[in-house]
């Protein structure tokens, strides 16, 4: 443990590749990483040179009560990855259904998994409230909720806020403390974007992690099935990326007084 939950009130935002880079950057930082793909779109593994034929997976598995270490994928960065797993339509509302039944069914291998006190797991979660991420976030350390610097953003703060993108009732109130904010896409050519990443920076102080310039080596990498790190350690990206490793770092539960920098510092 520590257990990170990335999550998004909306998708599209490039949280999948922040958790994919932010995970490579924590493991460069010394920590052992333990990533895990909740979303069915089942692409968290190609950041790490998993191959496309493999389609397997941990999460699509679930009802089965598959052994999570069998489920591993070992990558060139370092990083460990639990894929999500291919799944048509049929299986994922299955898998929710399951999940609403017996939680535990992820409950149990969770708590296995963070019984390892090396281990820092990060978890990317499907955009908006899922059954997943109801049971994650009572066991995570903190939950990272990634924008875009536009002006929805703003829109979106009051969620933000009260944590109901978690999912309605007495849980989104009891976790909200734990919510952290990454801004990503900053154009700082565009006086929109940067109004609006200095909007919600300034409603949120110090729940602010960082934020993320709009750069093209992000999509580059993708492509190559690479991470920035690798590619473009000198980028923006990367070093805005490297910033925001070491913000989650201060935010941990052994500093918990100690928070990420604001936009407004960087």
């Amino acid at each position: 443990m520590p257990l990170i939950c990335f999550a998004s009130p909306k998708g599209g935002v490039g949280k999948t590749t922040l958790a994919a880079n932010l995970a490579d950057a924590l493991q460069r930082d010394g920590r052992r990483v333990l990533v895990m793909d909740f979303d069915p779109q089942n692409t968290l593994r190609l950041h790490f040179g998993v191959p496309l034929t493999d389609m397997g997976g941990f999460t699509a598995d679930l009802p089965r009560r598959p052994d999570w270490r069998s489920c591993v994928r070992e990558t060139p960065s370092g990083v460990m990855v639990l894929p999500h797993g291919a799944m048509e339509l049929r299986g994922a509302l299955g898998l929710a259904a399951a999940l609403e039944r017996d939680p535990d069914l992820l409950a149990a291998p969770m708590r296995a998994i963070l019984s390892d006190p090396g281990l820092t797991v990060i978890a990317d979660t499907s955009p908006g409230p899922s059954h997943a991420l109801a049971v994650l976030v009572p066991m995570a350390s903190m939950v990272v909720a990634v924008l875009q610097a536009e002006a929805i953003s703003a829109a979106l703060i009051p969620d933000i806020d009260s944590g109901r993108f978690l999912g309605s009732g007495t849980m989104a109130a009891l976790f909200a403390g734990r919510l952290r904010v990454v801004l990503n896409e900053v154009d700082l050519n565009s006086r929109l974007s940067r109004a609006a990443a200095d909007a919600v920076a300034r409603h949120l102080g110090p729940r602010l992690l960082g934020a993320v310039s709009r750069d093209e080596t992000l999509a580059e990498a993708l492509a190559m099935q690479k991470l920035v790190q690798e590619i473009a350690p000198d980028s923006r990206a990367a070093e805005d990326i490297r910033g925001i490793a070491r913000a989650i770092e201060a935010a941990l539960p052994n500093a918990p007084e100690s928070f990420g920098l604001g936009w407004g510092a960087r």
